[in-house]
């Protein structure tokens, strides 16, 4: 990958110099390999509201196949959604001072971060509503409700364009899209009462540069994460997720008023279980013996191979407790981790898997390989996937979620 630029720019009259990712955002649109079509939570979340709804469309097929195939994916991730909901309305419930937030204000103000390119973004702004609108009544049954202004957050080359044209027309809530990193300022000083971001603060906003400096103990010669390699790259890794959380707190601690709450929802690891242990660990090292391969054939150059590495960091509870309190801005109110697919009946539907990684990820390594190499990239990784499946499937009760909730002091 090339190294980040440096972006100099002024917010309400400071100077700030920012690292510009050379992540890209997720596929956008609705087509075949969009992310909107494939992204296993999204799929959770369309088959919760499908389920009050009653109907099953059609677009719920990961790859807009067969009517069958939703099924399929709501038997894994429908309790996923729901139960993610379930904690969500109950931390909302308890720890949100709704009346303190309307003595100021008849405007609740919600954000979420990563949004990408819809729908997930919907049903979540929506669920957090829901719950703030039935702790409302609950406090002040006589009172009007307030009005909810919503923010949805991505990158700037995210596809704002599909989020906007598939807004909910019933919705209950004015909606606006902002622009930018979330690392960094986004909305003036204690305006928000409520952030929420699902599946986005592990992506790095920078590699760490040691990972392609052939004289450092942390080139990662061969691999494409920290997933089997040494301590030092872990390390390199660690280290950088560490900056950027830093940064993602102190921008929220300016951004949320007092009392407000944050909802986090991401992936996650137990404290010193090896990341090779788990299936997306696996996954890593499989498609780095596939780009190997690759190179080998002479596809791709071995050179490209060693100077890529995914931007991707899975963080423990402990670690991200330890962050947290080192910031200072937060109390911690849940910090756990969950199994995402506590519900699995079958086998991993492996092709499934890969389609939600390639929506997720194409453009990073179209960006990096180039356009021609990416469906032989994905086949490839398929197969060799499909030869561990055993090995795979045995692995799924890991908890790799971690769930948080976190309330400015």
């Amino acid at each position: 990958m090339a190294e980040p630029v440096l972006d100099s720019v002024h917010v309400n009259g400071e100077h700030v110099t920012k690292m510009v990712s050379d992540s890209l955002p997720a596929n956008g649109g609705h087509g075949k390999y969009s992310y909107s079509k494939n992204s296993y939570y999204q799929i959770a979340l369309e088959s919760l509201e499908t389920l009050r709804s009653g109907q099953v469309p059609y677009s719920l097929s990961p790859v807009g196949g067969p009517i069958h195939e939703p099924f399929i994916a709501m038997s894994i991730w429908r309790s996923l959604a729901n139960t993610e909901k379930n904690k969500i309305d109950e931390e909302i419930s308890q720890k949100l001072d709704i009346s303190k937030f309307c003595s100021t204000s008849n405007i609740i103000r919600i954000a979420d971060l990563g949004c990408a390119a819809g729908p997930n973004t919907f049903v979540s702004v929506q669920n957090l509503i829901e719950a703030i609108v039935e702790k409302y009544h609950f406090l002040c049954p006589t009172s009007p409700l307030p009005e909810f202004q919503v923010f949805f957050n991505d990158q700037d080359t995210n596809d704002f364009n599909s989020l906007f044209i598939t807004l909910p027309p019933d919705r209950k809530y004015f909606a606006a899209g902002v622009a930018g990193s979330f690392h960094y300022r986004l909305f003036p000083e204690s305006s928000l009462h409520v952030v929420h971001t699902c599946y986005s603060l592990h992506w790095l906003s920078m590699l760490p540069k040691e990972l392609n400096d052939k004289n450092s103990p942390a080139w990662n010669k061969g691999r494409i994460h920290y997933t089997s390699a040494p301590e030092e790259v872990y390390k390199a890794y660690s280290t950088q997720f560490a900056k950027d959380f830093e940064n993602f707190l102190n921008a929220r601690a300016k951004e949320l008023v007092p009392g407000g709450i944050m909802v986090i929802l991401m992936s996650g690891i137990s404290e010193g279980f090896p990341y090779s242990e788990i299936p997306t660990g696996m996954m890593y090292d499989l498609l780095a013996s596939s780009l190997m391969d690759m190179a080998r054939e002479g596809l791709i150059t071995e050179d490209r191979v060693d100077s890529f590495n995914l931007p991707f960091y899975a963080a423990s509870p402990d670690e991200m407790a330890e962050l947290v309190e080192q910031n200072g801005y937060f109390s911690i109110e849940r910090m756990e981790l969950t199994n995402p697919v506590p519900s699995l009946e079958g086998p991993i539907d492996i092709r499934a898997w890969i389609m939600h990684l390639r929506a997720a990820t194409e453009g990073v390594f179209i960006k990096h390989f180039g356009r021609e190499a990416i469906d032989e990239i994905f086949e490839r990784l398929i197969k060799k996937l499909s030869n561990y499946s055993e090995l795979l499937n045995s692995r799924t009760n890991v908890k790799v979620q971690l769930f948080a909730v976190l309330k400015r002091k």
